[in-house]
């Protein structure tokens, strides 16, 4: 029934086409007397443009094809023909296909940009508003029904099971409410709800086809991990009085609303400000403009990327949730990593990496431990001048392995070097609208899980923030690095 609709309105579109196509020729066709044929070529470009906007690829590829055999037959000599009896006749009707062609595809390709845009923007605030509701929740039910609501309003002609088991409890919804399933209804994804490397439930979603969208499937689960975060301060909550669960939701709320109104606004901004010029027909747009407005908008949809990652990783660490993979890892490795992450971003900061490759290995989080070194950069790109070099220094220190992030820009005050990894703690002398300081808590939190400590200190010449992480654990001892023997 689906393929059925699909090929219908498929149908729709290429005769809508066709009905702009007829209407654009019989009008020129009426001025033909009055027009030139150069301009007659750039008018029949309209109904091209229309045709992909509004109706999409295959109706613009047809409206493409037909602007081109009517301008043949009706305004090209001899008329009335497809026949062309002179080569410059011949080009104009090349170039004019070629330009139709160019332009479908130049809008085609901004309209899925701009889609891929709102869809990233779509995930931050439905993250933002399901952490809003989630706050404060400690009870099984509660997180149920908040999670099938949301994902029933996001998805309304699909079928929503959302089932969740704890200890002594089991909690089941289903949106919309029946008995049973259609008999031609497939499971078009299953996602674990968990926490602590335990799995306490899954959301199930059922349609006619079996399938989703990526864009649908990375949604769901990222709501999936807002659940699971949930639990995990349902879990804690039995464990700890009524009132501690509390204060830390009020306060997993307040930086949630904090850092979505401070850090949000400026990349999101931008986003409107390119997408509206992109698709503004009032504005007229080079190639290298386009390029530069596309560039920004996948650069900003990386920082809110960025930002929702952190809230993630904030929400875990004050939920009392960050669980650790650790394995041996090469912190050479990591840092290098971490700056590919950043290649982006770095802009005129030439970075200077003084990490050897033979330093014992740690055991850590590597993924964790990426986070921090891109958040330390990411502090002093924003608080740098450009030109003004970043450095990375690790070397052994006693029993531990010491990570230095160090810059060239202005110093913080000496009785503020203590509480720069607070969130949202205003440091002066720094600018507060580029951020919040929720990256450099984040920066805290992991380290501290790690067992390690962080610090700031001011130099001569700038700010260093240094890390240290500890070389054994478990009582297991550091190893170095493998080294290939060389072939004699």
């Amino acid at each position: 029934m689906n393929r059925v609709r699909s090929i219908f309105k498929e149908i729709l579109q290429i005769l809508l086409a066709v009905g702009i196509v007829a209407l654009s020729a019989f009008i020129l066709i009426l001025l033909r007397s009055i027009l030139s044929t150069s301009v007659v070529a750039l008018l029949f470009l309209i109904p091209v443009v229309l045709s992909v906007s509004l109706l999409g690829r295959l109706a613009g590829t047809t409206a493409s094809v037909l602007s081109f055999l009517i301008f043949n037959y009706f305004f090209i000599s001899p008329y009335y023909t497809l026949r062309v009896n002179h080569a410059q006749d011949l080009l104009v009707l090349l170039v004019f296909l070629g330009v139709a062609m160019i332009i479908g595809g130049l809008i085609l390709r901004s309209q899925q940009n701009l889609r891929r845009v709102e869809m990233r923007e779509l995930e931050a605030l439905q993250l933002y508003e399901l952490g809003v509701e989630l706050a404060g929740r400690i009870e099984v039910p509660d997180i149920t029904r908040i999670l099938a609501q949301k994902l029933s309003g996001l998805f309304p002609q699909e079928n929503i099971e959302v089932d969740i088991q704890t200890e002594g409890m089991r909690s089941h919804i289903q949106e919309p409410e029946k008995g049973d399933h259609n008999s031609d209804e497939q499971i078009a994804i299953r996602v674990p709800i968990s926490t602590a490397n335990k799995q306490h439930g899954e959301i199930r979603i059922r349609n006619r086809t079996g399938r989703l969208k990526p864009d649908e499937e990375r949604l769901i689960q990222t709501i999936a991990s807002q659940g699971a975060l949930a639990l995990d301060r349902s879990i804690l909550a039995s464990q700890q009085t009524r009132t501690r669960i509390l204060e830390e939701s009020d306060k997993l709320k307040t930086a949630i609303l904090s850092s979505v109104s401070h850090e949000l606004r400026t990349p999101l901004a931008s986003i409107q400000a390119a997408a509206t010029s992109l698709f503004n027909p009032n504005v007229i747009l080079g190639k290298e403009a386009r390029q530069e407005l596309e560039s920004l908008l996948l650069e900003e949809t990386e920082t809110i990327a960025q930002l929702v990652g952190n809230l993630l990783n904030m929400s875990r660490i004050e939920a009392g949730a960050l669980k650790l993979q650790r394995q041996w890892n090469s912190i050479a490795e990591i840092v290098d990593t971490g700056l590919r992450h950043l290649h982006r971003m770095s802009g005129d900061h030439p970075i200077r990496v003084d990490v050897p490759d033979d330093l014992p290995l740690i055991s850590v989080d590597a993924v964790l431990l990426e986070q921090v070194i891109i958040n330390l950069v990411r502090n002093s790109i924003k608080y740098t001048p450009a030109q003004t070099e970043i450095a990375i220094h690790a070397y052994v220190n006693e029993s531990s392995m010491h990570v230095t992030v160090s810059n060239q820009g202005p110093t913080i005050q000496e009785n503020m070097l203590d509480h720069v990894f607070e969130k949202f703690y205003p440091i002066q002398g720094r600018d507060t609208s580029q951020g919040t300081g929720l990256g450099l808590s984040i920066c805290k939190g992991i380290v501290e899980a790690h067992g390690g400590s962080i610090w700031a200190e001011n130099l001569p010449t700038g700010v260093a923030f240094h890390f240290e992480i500890p070389l054994s654990w478990n009582g297991m001892e550091p190893v170095l690095p493998a080294v290939e023997e060389e072939i004699s």
